[in-house]
């Protein structure tokens, strides 16, 4: 008797051991577009229900949004339930302007540390960086997953529309304070709008470094190759501007996801993107 318990907790311990060890897990990156009372049937309050239910749908364990206003970040995080979030207001480093917010379930996940840095010649302070038109930023977290124990960084972004050298050097300050923060070892996702095509230099700094999820998933790709519609029905979706790289992690898949409100129209005005991994 003693010996069939044995067994049976030796077998357990195994199934739990292996559950832990290969667990999927989704991520995502979604411009939402900031709350422009002159977006007429695309303004915020018409779709802001269609923009949670899709998150809802797809259950991210972490996701990083760009444009967010305040209110859409506390709309999203309030309204879900089960979501929390770490970041800051791009224009004080406090709730004014644009957020590069990370949310992530609360449940499933302890956040570990978190900051925010300008993308600038002086990260630390709230700035505007060489040629860009407006101040940006870059958020970042560190989380254990609770059930496992391991933990991973997520880092979020939205480059300049702007400035060309802007974006470059954006780049490699980020993959900089990947090294400085995170070091070489653990697994590292970085999530954003770049307003780059994969053959410019900002995407070409970067994945010296990283690895680009819709290029080196294990089941490949899906969806539209592009990821900015600009709110048009008819958009061809052939620019890729958003997306996730990744370190150190075993990529299962990545999608551009087209889903539409209920009205034919866009959620918003960029395509969500959504990475699959095994922890």
């Amino acid at each position: 008797m003693k010996k069939c318990l044995l067994l049976s907790f030796i077998a357990l311990t195994f199934l739990v051991s292996k559950t832990a060890q290969s667990q999927t897990h989704s991520f995502l990156s979604y411009n939402i577009r900031y709350n422009n009372p002159n977006d007429g049937v695309n303004q915020w309050h018409k779709r802001k229900h269609e923009v949670l239910a899709l998150i809802n749908h797809y259950e991210p364990l972490v996701f990083g949004i760009q444009e967010g206003l305040k209110d859409q970040v506390q709309f999203i995080s309030d309204e879900s339930g089960k979501y929390s979030y770490t970041g800051v207001g791009r224009d004080d480093g406090k709730n004014k302007g644009e957020f590069t917010a990370i949310l992530y379930d609360k449940e499933k996940l302890t956040l570990i540390d978190e900051g925010t840095f300008w993308l600038s010649e002086t990260p630390e302070v709230v700035s505007k960086g060489w040629d860009a038109a407006l101040p940006r930023i870059c958020s970042y977290a560190q989380f254990k997953i609770n059930d496992s124990g391991k933990t991973f960084w997520f880092f979020n972004t939205h480059f300049d529309h702007i400035g060309k050298v802007a974006r470059a050097n954006s780049a490699s300050l980020i993959v900089e304070k990947i090294k400085e923060i995170a070091g070489s070892e653990t697994p590292v996702i970085l999530s954003g709008d770049f307003n780059a095509t994969p053959e410019n230099p900002p995407i070409l700094n970067i994945t010296k470094y990283m690895k680009d999820g819709f290029s080196n998933s294990k089941n490949g790709f899906y969806g539209p190759v592009g990821t900015f519609s600009g709110f048009d029905v008819n958009a061809k979706l052939d620019d890729r501007i958003d997306y996730i790289f990744f370190r150190n992690l075993n990529a299962i898949s990545l999608s551009h996801i087209d889903d539409r409100r209920q009205n034919g129209l866009w959620v918003s005005d960029h395509l969500p993107v959504l990475f699959k991994v095994k922890f």
